[in-house]
């Protein structure tokens, strides 16, 4: 599992760089400031759990613990990031947005979880 961190680290930190550069490029132009606002925290996150993936992996040992933190970042990036990329896309279009909403929480919580099971496995 550690090697799935390490591999999924470093995919997730290239994309972040590359939709950080696009926002800040590309769409600073198309889209208002309080969408892109929040296509940057989604990118920000996305590059924080990435680094968090490659620390658990050299960290702690291949256990339960550094299993589920894994886990919970993989989906909780997933979840959190790509729901504000899609709210950012559906508002930037004028579409309806309000099914998405519930989504960044749970990844949210996903997140935590991963932070927690990173702290128990350091204990």
């Amino acid at each position: 599992m550690q090697q799935i961190a390490l591999i999924f680290g470093g995919i997730l930190g290239f994309i972040s760089i590359v939709l950080g550069a696009f926002g800040s490029h590309l769409l600073k132009k198309k889209w208002s400031s309080d969408v892109l606002s929040s296509f940057e925290i989604g990118v920000k996150y996305q590059i924080y759990h990435a680094l968090f993936l490659i620390l658990i992996a050299k960290v702690l040992p291949n256990n339960t613990y550094s299993n589920l933190s894994i886990l919970f970042t993989l989906v909780g990036v997933v979840l959190f990031s790509g729901s504000i990329y899609g709210i950012c896309i559906f508002k930037s279009r004028n579409l309806p947005v309000k099914f998405l909403g519930p989504i960044t929480p749970i990844g949210g919580l996903c997140l935590l979880l991963a932070w927690l099971f990173f702290t128990i496995g350091i204990l």
